[in-house]
């Protein structure tokens, strides 16, 4: 498994495309699905699924027009649904530019343990709430990877200070993920990449 990570958009969110055999999937596509659509075309992959980790307009707003573009469907948590469906107004909210197309609902919702193929690989679906109700990592458990989006950085936590944050949450998702090997490389939603066993809670 390759992970190509593309930092995008005003709040340099990462995103990530995990290629196995010739197949991938986008996770957490930012804000430019028109530059994400160019680098899946020049590493001449086949775009299974677009995933995301939560519904946080600077991690879907890419979803339209790769959707467009690729025909992939779509997976997120239906618990953050009300999030992709005010993403558009949250993005001209908090940046001042309307990203002019609407998050498309998504085509399927992922669940708790549900195993992911791409080419030989397989992502395992992470229920981790609490910087958002609807928050998923999702985890390579042969390649000792993990794909957080915004529950822990190198040097500390997502934030909860939202309506709909829980901290308590939270916490219990971060134990959940420290359960996994130490050598478990985390790729975050902001930020560089780091050990579970470096991390500090």
């Amino acid at each position: 498994m390759q992970i190509h990570t593309f930092r995008v958009g005003q709040l340099e969110t990462n995103c990530y495309l995990a290629i196995d055999k010739n197949e991938a999937v986008i996770i957490d596509p930012g804000d430019d699905g028109d530059f994400l659509s160019e680098k899946i075309l020049e590493l001449r992959v086949k775009l299974k699924a677009i995933l995301t980790t939560h519904g946080h307009f600077d991690h879907v707003l890419g979803v339209a027009e790769l959707k467009l573009n690729f025909k992939a469907p779509f997976l997120a948590s239906r618990k953050d649904l009300f999030l992709l469906k005010t993403a558009r107004k949250n993005a001209l909210h908090w940046t001042k530019t309307d990203p002019l197309l609407d998050v498309p609902l998504p085509d399927s919702y992922l669940k708790d343990g549900e195993l992911l193929a791409v080419g030989g690989s397989q992502l395992q679906v992470l229920e981790t709430p609490g910087h958002t109700p609807g928050g998923i990592s999702f985890h390579l458990e042969k390649e000792k990877i993990l794909l957080d989006g915004d529950l822990i950085f190198k040097d500390g936590v997502g934030r909860t200070d939202f309506a709909y944050s829980s901290r308590p949450d939270l916490e219990k998702s971060i134990k959940k993920i420290l359960n996994l090997p130490p050598e478990t490389k985390v790729f975050p939603g902001h930020g560089n990449q780091f050990l579970l066993g470096d991390f500090t809670f």
